[in-house]
């Protein structure tokens, strides 16, 4: 009989798991996102994952790249035809009007951070689940409203330690769009055989879309094509006017660019995309560019020194409510992969704070230290010191090698000599040194170190038990590396490459 091979079940394609090394990332993240938030006046709004596909259909559009492409939709077993969100906002506006917020005092601020469904071609910088943070102001059409959610966004990514650079144009309305979108058509048909396929299609369907392509060839041809800000109308290009105006008193560095254009169809007026600022990371976009391992396309433009690397973006959608069956309700908002800026902060190098790395850790030895060592564990913790212990483990090396590993301050060592004495041994970790300090003053003794971040300075006549000293006088590297306590294999690895499609964040 043939030997049954266990199988070794994987993440899906596209799909990816979150290892404890990297939470320190995402805490960052949100809790910066969530202070926003609330400085702001935003509330959360939290969104089931499953929605009427019809939602997506109509409120995202039904000729966008998501619909056709990307969209989880499949009917459920009550024969309902749902979907996998694969945006917040048309969720977002369905909850507005489920639950009467048009009744609330206007505009109304949301936040919502989860993940995301898309089913696209797994890349760099792109997953088929993936995260976002969304902000959205809805019930206001003023210039004020498009202008502060753009501070607040330079303003959280600088909060993040990122230098950036946002891009922004206006799109008009549905009216003064109408008459740029003929023209444009008519200068694409003269031009359709030197576009690409995909543009070529696009033409029927959403021709702003061709200002947005990547491909070389589009690129060249749209270069001479009409731009859209000589189209809008006086009342659309007063309330951009007053936008740009709004920015340059607090000073947000943008760039106009008028080939932007989103690719959704709901967008209306402002629209805008946040980039790395390449000038204040040179060398490291010249490193990208050469090691990012990206096979380069023959069709795609080839400008390395002028590689963007988009972290999101937003616009003004005045008339998606009324699509989604409400009255017409001015909007705009913006969505941030989180992934994305998580790539951005590695990639630029920025350390960020672990909120679970702890700055004492407990060892024991025999069963009596063990109890008495879980009491002072919990005393410990309601003194709100970031306490951590190896109960499980005997020995003292093996105990003071995890402690190495989590990168504590300090270690409390308990054994029965120390039990006899009423004493406990206070070690810093970082010089080696260690202290012997009665064991009903050891948290306050710890309390004192941690306030003022001093080391031990103080040296005792008393001396641990032999056995203690033997072990203590065993070499060990000081290092902080969490990530390996999380993988038999060893510490977490993983490589990040950035590229500049603004897919995610339509």
């Amino acid at each position: 009989m043939p030997k049954k091979i266990k199988q070794q079940y994987k993440t899906l394609k596209g799909f990816k798991d979150v290892l404890p090394g990297q939470q320190k990332y995402w805490d960052f993240l949100y809790e910066k996102t969530r202070q926003a938030s609330v400085d702001y006046g935003f509330r959360k709004l939290d969104l089931p994952i499953l929605e009427d596909a019809r939602i997506y259909i109509k409120g995202t559009g039904k000729n966008t790249d998501i619909i056709e492409k990307e969209l989880y939709a499949f009917e459920d077993k009550g024969g309902n035809n749902v979907a996998l969100r694969p945006e917040f906002t048309p969720g977002v506006l369905r909850a507005y009007l489920e639950h009467g917020m048009t009744n609330q005092p206007q505009p109304v601020k949301l936040f919502s951070w989860g993940p995301i469904f898309r089913h696209d071609n797994p890349q760099a910088g792109r997953l088929r689940q993936f995260n976002q943070f969304n902000f959205e102001i809805i019930g206001s059409d003023l210039p004020e409203t498009d202008s502060q959610l753009i501070v607040m966004i330079a303003s959280l990514y600088k909060s993040f330690g990122l230098d950036v650079v946002i891009e922004i144009n206006t799109i008009g309305c549905q009216e003064c769009r109408h008459e740029y979108v003929k023209e444009l058509n008519k200068f694409l048909r003269k031009n359709k055989s030197k576009m690409c396929d995909v543009c070529q299609d696009r033409m029927q369907k959403n021709s702003l879309r061709v200002l947005d392509c990547k491909d070389k060839s589009c690129i060249e041809v749209t270069e001479n094509a009409p731009q859209i800000i000589d189209y809008v109308c006086v009342e659309c290009k007063d309330h951009f006017v007053k936008v740009l105006e709004n920015l340059d008193e607090v000073d947000v560095i943008y760039s106009l660019n008028p080939r932007l254009v989103r690719g959704l169809d709901y967008y209306t007026r402002t629209t805008f995309e946040v980039f790395l600022n390449n000038e204040s990371y040179p060398e490291l976009i010249k490193i990208e560019n050469q090691d990012s391992g990206v096979k380069k396309d023959k069709n795609k433009e080839d400008n390395s020194d002028d590689k963007k690397i988009a972290l999101g973006g937003g616009g003004r959608y005045d008339n998606l409510m009324e699509i989604l069956g409400g009255r017409q309700t001015p909007a705009i908002g913006m969505a941030v992969g989180v992934e994305r800026v998580i790539s951005a902060l590695k990639f630029v190098r920025i350390e960020v704070p672990d909120p679970n790395q702890a700055d004492v850790f407990i060892a024991q030895l025999g069963d009596e230290a063990k109890k008495k060592s879980i009491k002072m564990f919990e005393d410990m913790r309601r003194e709100n010191i970031r306490v951590r212990e190896a109960f499980s483990k005997s020995g003292l090396k093996p105990q003071l090698e995890i402690a190495n590993r989590l990168g504590v301050k300090y270690t409390l060592i308990l054994g029965q000599k120390e039990i006899i004495d009423g004493t406990i041994i206070l070690r810093d970790m970082v010089s080696g040194i260690q202290e012997i300090v009665p064991f009903d003053k050891g948290i306050l003794e710890l309390k004192k170190r941690l306030a003022n971040g001093n080391g031990i300075k103080i040296y005792t006549d008393n001396k641990p038990n032999q056995e203690s000293v033997e072990k203590l006088e065993t070499t060990l590297p000081i290092q902080n590396n969490q990530d390996q306590l999380f993988s038999e294999s060893g510490p977490e690895s993983e490589t990040f490459e950035l590229d500049d499609d603004l897919e995610n964040f339509d």
